[in-house]
């Protein structure tokens, strides 16, 4: 198989053309892709902000857990 040559214009033509069809017929997937995205930003956070904080006692975290639930 040769390869196939196509410009750059072309190119970005078909790429929005199915940029929009994947948003108009499955917008779930771009909608998991961001709740996905959100979620690793805050892990992220919540790993950086957890080297930085004072450690607490395993036993005060279950308690804390156990008030919530």
């Amino acid at each position: 198989m040769s390869p196939m040559a196509i410009d750059d214009n072309k190119l970005k033509t078909l790429l929005k053309q199915a940029l929009i069809e994947l948003l108009e017929e499955r917008n779930e997937i771009l909608f998991e892709a961001l709740a996905e995205a959100v979620e690793e930003v805050a892990l992220a956070k919540a790993i950086k902000e957890g080297q930085t904080s004072e450690t607490v006692d395993k036993a005060r975290v279950f308690e804390a857990l156990e008030r919530e639930s």
